[in-house]
């Protein structure tokens, strides 16, 4: 079900900083940051040859990137993000499995304009997993 590895998600508590890390000391591309009100984060994402890099800092205290910073003040990985081929046949598959769908289960916008859903990270080894659809 599971397509390629989109990207690989980390929240950072400075998004110049950790961007400047990237491109200047790694020699990797990095985007122009983009705000996500609807998620609560401000992101860049890193060009590699085989996957994206997400680079996420929290828009304010509601964020729900704000939570783990406070538990991980560094910053650390986030979450991890999968194409699927059809996100509705996805979810159906999942949640008739047993997985949980965080929020409303509706898939939403995600960065890269897409439909997105993520999945509880109890139901997949303590990972908080993104799916988008390709």
């Amino acid at each position: 079900m599971i397509g390629k590895l989109n990207h690989i998600a980390i929240a950072v508590p400075d998004l110049e900083a950790a961007a400047t890390i990237y491109r200047d000391m790694l020699g990797a591309r990095v985007t122009t940051p983009k705000a996500l009100p609807e998620h609560g984060v401000s992101i860049v994402f890193v060009g590699l040859p085989n996957t994206k890099i997400e680079l996420m800092e929290p828009l304010g205290d509601g964020s729900p990137i704000s939570g783990f910073l406070k538990k991980s003040p560094s910053g650390g990985v986030h979450h991890v993000c999968y194409e699927v081929d059809d996100i509705v046949a996805a979810r159906d598959r999942l949640v008739s499995g047993g997985a949980r769908v965080l929020g409303d289960g509706e898939p939403r916008p995600g960065a890269h304009g897409k439909p997105v859903l993520f999945l509880h990270p109890s139901d997949f080894c303590g990972t908080l997993i993104e799916l988008e659809q390709a």
